[in-house]
Formats: structure tokens, sequence, C-alpha cells
């Protein structure tokens, strides 16, 4: 685990090299000091020698200022490097979700790996710059402290050894009991980020019905939540300073007590006892400060596990070795495919699906709702792979295919559809980023985007705000529309995209369609029969399976559903009109 984090390092090794080794040098110049103003004491000032009180004065300054550029250095590297190895960290993750499939990111949900990439990445580079640093500092000056404590007086420096596995008792007791608080505060981050992210993007609907006072609640239960657990672990991990400073005090007491006696007793100096409880402070306040060190990675602990879950998260879609790279056409074949989204489901998604589509067919697909017609068309650019059966796109099984060369050649416009912060041409050239202005008008024409485009004051360089907000549902539909035939593609899914574009916009570009892309395989998922009836076949699904296929006239002989929803919508059009 910790190996797979520390690859993240990357190109910032030698600042996370250097950080200890100006730390090392800090830690031994700050042990230094205690000595010499001992010697300032007993060589100087006790025997009133103004030379050896410049001389080792002198000396004194000169060391402070060394210990003060080695410690501004190990600073200025601690935050390269810390932060260097956030930035890579943050950037691996990302990567990696980039190639999840639809089923890994829904195990780990949106929210989670939004908290992952920030809050977790946080808490590890704050640990990390922690450990090369302080870590480092910690028992550097602890063991240099007791080296030349036990040279000045070994029977006093004992007091020392009397204390530490007292501090490391307690320090270990607190940790034990405080990181699984940590992991379940972490956990209702994730919830936390949900309720956020919910309440933001659906904000419109929050304020049309009223319902600010149930968001509120909601968030301030799960936020009362992440309180409740932090004020718990605070509480716990509180205890582990008045500890540490009792234990410091106390040694201070101690020898104190004893070293004043024994400078009655000539046995010890004034300057032997200065530079002993300095020495006293440096270990204490190092065993303090790396009872910090330890209280951070245990906090971060929870985070790194959530980091590496992530990194070790493999893609169950990738492609194959010597992958197939070129799609021959828009033929496809449904073999038997059975698929649900659970890999043990007590019931499949899709059952027993066998169909076959020519190149450049236009196909319908009619079904209620919850009859798995999104599922049905999303195994085709292997959004998801089939549980059992064949799936074959230009007589080739899609398992087969680089993932990449099969997504340029299946373009898919999404039940939800998704503009990104941008101009209008940044977001069309999401299709093909290569194309020209010219052939962006061409689409927006084909999608019947282009007449309101134009209406706009910077046209295409209109700027679309995040979601799309600042279009109406039907001109969001109809952009998506666009970019997606700027691929070119040699099969293009409609979702459910011309449900908020009036009947006569959908039917101009169903017509752009038939005349414009006739070698394009076109699958059109619809509520309306209107979106489909003049399509080369149509399939209805009920529940997962076919329960029809055929042409217009044909299903209105033959199948119940298809026949239910013609008359119900032709009678509701004949009411409205």
């Amino acid at each position: 685990m910790i190996r797979k984090l520390l690859s993240c390092v990357g190109e910032y090794k030698k600042s996370s090299v250097l950080t200890p080794v100006f730390v090392t040098l800090e830690a031994v110049m700050e042990v230094i000091i205690p000595l010499l103003m001992a010697f300032l004491i007993d060589e100087g000032i006790n025997k009133s020698d103004m030379g050896a009180i410049l001389k080792i004065g002198g000396l004194l300054v000169a060391s402070t200022l060394v210990s003060l550029l080695f410690g501004a250095l190990s600073g200025h590297y601690a935050a390269v490097a810390s932060a260097g190895f956030a930035k890579n960290l943050r950037q691996r993750m990302y990567y990696k979700i980039q190639n999840f499939s639809f089923r890994n990111i829904d195990k780990f949900s949106t929210a989670s790996l939004v908290t992952r990439l920030t809050t977790d990445v946080t808490n590890v580079q704050n640990a990390y710059q922690m450990v090369i640093r302080i870590a480092v500092r910690c028992p550097v000056l602890l063991f240099f402290s007791l080296i030349m404590s036990f040279s000045v007086n070994p029977q006093l420096s004992l007091v020392f050894l009397c204390i530490i596995p007292v501090l490391a008792f307690v320090l270990l007791f607190i940790i034990k009991i405080v990181h699984p608080i940590f992991e379940r505060v972490f956990r209702t981050y994730d919830k936390l980020n949900n309720v956020v992210q919910e309440n933001l993007h659906g904000i419109r609907v929050v304020k049309s019905f009223v319902r600010e006072d149930y968001e509120r609640e909601k968030f301030g239960k799960v936020s009362a939540s992440i309180y409740k657990d932090f004020t718990k672990a605070e509480k716990i991990l509180a205890f582990n300073s008045p500890v540490m400073q009792t234990a410091v005090y106390v040694a201070i007491l101690a020898i104190s007590w004893l070293g004043a006696k024994m400078i009655i007793g000539s046995t010890m100096t004034t300057g032997q006892l200065m530079s002993l409880i300095s020495y006293v402070m440096q270990i204490l306040m190092s065993l303090m400060m790396l009872s910090m060190v330890f209280v951070m990675i245990t906090i971060s602990r929870a985070s790194v596990e959530r980091i590496v879950e992530v990194l070790d998260e493999e893609s169950d879609i990738v492609s194959k070795e010597n992958a197939v790279k070129e799609v021959k056409d828009g033929s496809i074949s449904f073999d038997n495919v059975n698929f649900s989204y659970a890999r043990k489901a007590d019931k499949n998604v899709l059952d027993g699906i066998n169909l076959n589509i020519k190149s450049g067919e236009t196909v319908g697909i009619i079904g209620g709702t919850g009859s798995s017609k999104s599922s049905f068309v999303q195994l085709i650019p292997r959004l998801y792979d089939v549980s059992e059966g064949s799936l074959k796109v230009g007589g080739v099984d899609v398992r087969d295919y680089d993932i990449e060369a099969l997504r340029e050649n299946v373009a898919m416009v999404l039940q939800k559809n998704v503009l990104f912060s941008g101009t209008i041409k940044e977001n069309l050239r999401w299709g093909n980023k290569e194309a020209s202005d010219e052939e962006l008008v061409r689409v927006c024409r084909l999608a019947q985007a282009d007449d309101f485009i134009e209406t706009f004051p910077d046209k295409y360089d209109t700027y679309i705000e995040q979601g799309g907000t600042n279009v109406s549902g039907g001109q969001k539909q109809r952009l998506c529309i666009a970019r997606a035939l700027l691929k070119k593609p040699k099969i293009l899914i409609l979702d459910d995209s011309t449900s908020a574009v009036d009947t006569r916009t959908d039917a101009l570009i169903r017509k752009a369609f038939r005349e414009e892309i006739p070698d394009t395989t076109k699958l059109i998922i619809a509520q309306r029969i209107s979106s489909v009836q003049d399509a080369d076949k149509i399939i209805v699904l009920d529940d997962g399976k076919i329960n029809g296929v055929g042409t217009h006239e044909e299903l209105l002989k033959t199948n119940d559903i298809y026949k239910e929803v013609y008359y119900s919508q032709t009678k509701e059009a004949v009411s409205n009109g």
C-alpha cells in the first residue's frame, strides 16, 4: 500500500531526499547550541573571561543562524515535495477513474470519488510533509539529545528512560481507539458531498417545490454526524497534549531538584545543569512532536486506505491484446444476450435478447418505464459488458475491439444530456476536436440547432454554463445530437434524446438523418410513436425481453403493447387538438 503511494513521488524525489538531509543538519545544530551555552556559562560568565564570552558567544550566534538556514531550506523542500506528491497522487487517481467502467463508478459513487480526490489527498499531503520533516527531525533530535545528555550526566539522564515507555503506551492506546472513528468520519464525508452535489444539481427543483427546509435538515443531519464523530475523536486525541506536558514538567522538576543537589555537592556545574534542562526540553518536545505525527498519520491512514482502494480498482472493461481497431460497418447482432448490473443478481435486466440489425437501418425502440431500453443500447459501445451471450458490431464481438476504436464509431446521446462549461464550439468539438467551423454549422443544421444558435449575440462562441443551465432542454438535446453527429459514426444511438423538442423539429431531425447519413445505423429510443413509426424496424421491449419486432404497420396488427401505446397517444393527440 505504502509502496503504491510512494510511486507517486515521481520527479519530487530530490526534494523528498533533501528535506530530511537539511532537517538532520538543523537538528544537529540545535543539539550543539545547549553545549555551547554550557561552555559560555562555565568558562565565560562564571570565570568572568570576556574573551571566552565573545568567542563562544560568536559561535553560538553562528550556530543559531546556520540552524535557521537549514530549517528554512528543509521547510522549502518539504513544501515542494508534499505539494508535488499530492499533485501526482491526485493525477494518478483522476487518470485511473477515467478508465473506470460504469460498473466501477457505480461501486464508489461520484460523491465518494470527489471526497477521495480532495479531502483524502489533502490529508495524505499533510501527513507526507510531516513524515519527511518532523518524523525525521524528532528521532534525530531525540537520539543526539540523549547522547549529549548522557555525556553531560548519565545519572540524571536515566529520568528520560523512565518517562519514554509511559508516553509510548499512552500514544499507542490513543491511536488504537481513534482510527476506527476517523474511518467512519470519511465515509460520512462521502454522504455529505452527495447531499451537497444533489442539492446544487437540483436546486431549481428544490426551489420550485419549496423544499429548502427539508434540504437544510438533511444537510444538518449529515453535518451533525461528522461533528459528533470528529468531536469524539478530538476529545480522545486531546489527552495526548496534557500527558506529554505533564511528562515534560515532571522530568524538568526531577532534574532540577537532583541537579541542584549535585551542584551543591560540586559534582555538577551550573552550565551542565542548564544544558541538561535544554536537552530535557528537546527530548520531550521531540516526543510531543512525534506524537503529533502519529496522530496525523492516524487521521490520514483512513484516507490512504480509501485512495489505494481507487488505485487498486481495475476496470472490468479493458481492451484485449491485439484488439481489433477497425469497425467494418454498423451492423449489430445480439445472440442470446443476458445482462444484469450486479454479478450475482436474482433477475437479469435483459433476458434472452436475439436480434440482427443491418448496417444503415433505422431502428426504433419502444417500451414502458423500466423495460431496460437504456440498458439495451448501452451494451453496444461497451459501457457495460454482456453477462452472457454475444454482442457483435460489424461482425466482431464488441469484447474483441479496442475500446477507443469501438466508441469512436458508436456515437451515443445519453438520456441525461450533458454540456460542459465552455463555448458552443468547444462543446461541439468533443465530437471531433479537428472539426472546422463549416463542419460545426453542417451538423447543427442536421440537428436543427443552427437556427437558435444564430439568434445568440455571440452565435457559436456563446458561452455555455456548467451543465448547460443557460439553454433550454430542447436546445441542449439538439446540441448533444450535433456533437454526436460530428464523430461521423457508423452507429448513432439516441436515448430518448428528442423528448424535449416539438414534433415538427423531431420530424425534421429524422428527415435529415435519412437524407444526410443513410449509411449510419440509427437506434432511436423514444416515448412517442411518431418518432419511430417510419423506422425500418421497431423493437418493443417489456421487462427486459423483446416483446415484438416489426414495422409500424406490422406491430399495429400483431403486438398488443405497441397498439395500446399507439392508440393512447392518438386519442390524446385528438383530444388535445
